[in-house]
């Protein structure tokens, strides 16, 4: 049984993307299937926030204290990047203001935790893809609510602290329980680990249909721009991290994992940002960009795993 149930978990992980799409497209025609997520979404999240901690140890951020250089670049781009790339593309295609606002929650928001699995499969450096997700994860209760009042409150009144709180309750607890747990009942957690994969697999694939269930209507009649805007912004995302990550002279694995974080955002926090602070309508591009970036991310993914990692020079990187 348990054999079965980690081969069930690889497998769903792994193809994470096509079962999100299914899952998607019948949210979008049946969605009083998915529709009762919506009101649990800020719970499923802490979920997985719980299982990401549970995934880590104190030993983990002893990566930030060896390799401060690197990490500290990968905020910066993190921050830096997607809230400009964000704000910029809503002008570009004119969004209303309830899509924008949605776009620049997508913008501000850490990395997801997808991006470690998929940095894993594309054969680049986990540990600091890891590293990245925690620390921006921590990073964004003092980052998101001022940049999402900076750029958003352009179009929408932004209310600073209760972002900070939603934050707080959605990701720095979940995450800090998740560590003591793994201190303190290692037996326990080593005996749930094979599962957290598939357990957040579940409930991310959830998550996003509940949030397409409840936008149906309004993402059928959204029009192209905003599709193409997520679509602009992840790719943007993956592009900058890339060439970033590149001209920092990082080494190879460290360049793929840094270009799958900075186009892989945490948009299930977006949503429910989105949902409990704003309109049904502000959380559409968090739907989307849900969407998009595992379909991109596992097409990347899996090209990057066919492809041997080289160092500059040409020669295979150990």
């Amino acid at each position: 049984m348990l054999s079965v149930l980690r081969r069930l978990s690889v497998a769903l992980t792994r193809f994470m993307g096509g079962i999100i799409i299914a899952f998607s497209a019948l949210a979008l025609w049946q969605p009083w299937i998915f529709s009762w997520v919506a009101p649990h979404i800020s719970a499923m999240l802490g979920i997985i926030m719980l299982g990401m901690g549970m995934t880590l140890h104190w030993q983990d951020f002893s990566h930030v204290l060896r390799h401060p250089r690197d990490l500290g670049l990968g905020l910066v781009v993190q921050f830096g990047c997607m809230p400009l790339l964000a704000f910029g593309l809503c002008h570009v295609f004119a969004l209303p203001p309830e899509l924008a606002m949605g776009m620049i929650l997508v913008g501000t928001a850490p990395g997801g935790t997808a991006s470690n699995v998929l940095t894993f499969i594309a054969r680049g450096d986990v540990a600091f893809s890891v590293a990245m997700t925690a620390a921006a994860t921590l990073v964004s209760l003092l980052l998101t609510p001022p940049l999402t009042w900076l750029l958003g409150g352009v179009w929408v009144p932004v209310d600073m602290g209760g972002l900070f709180w939603s934050i707080v309750k959605i990701v720095l607890v979940p995450v800090l329980l998740g560590l003591l747990l793994h201190h303190f009942q290692r037996g326990l957690v080593d005996r749930l680990m094979p599962f957290l994969p598939l357990a957040s697999a579940l409930v991310i694939t959830l998550v996003i249909a509940g949030i397409i269930a409840v936008n149906a209507r309004n993402i059928l009649s959204a029009g192209p721009a905003i599709f193409a805007a997520v679509i602009a912004h992840n790719g943007l995302g993956l592009a900058v991290g890339w060439f970033a990550a590149c001209r920092l002279r990082f080494s190879p694995p460290r360049r793929r994992a840094l270009a799958i974080e900075i186009g892989t955002q945490n948009s299930g926090l977006a949503t429910a940002l989105a949902l409990a602070h704003f309109t049904p309508a502000a959380a559409i591009a968090g739907a989307l960009f849900s969407v998009w970036q595992n379909i991109s991310g596992a097409l990347l993914s899996n090209f990057w795993a066919t492809r041997p990692v080289t160092s500059d020079s040409g020669e295979k990187d150990s």
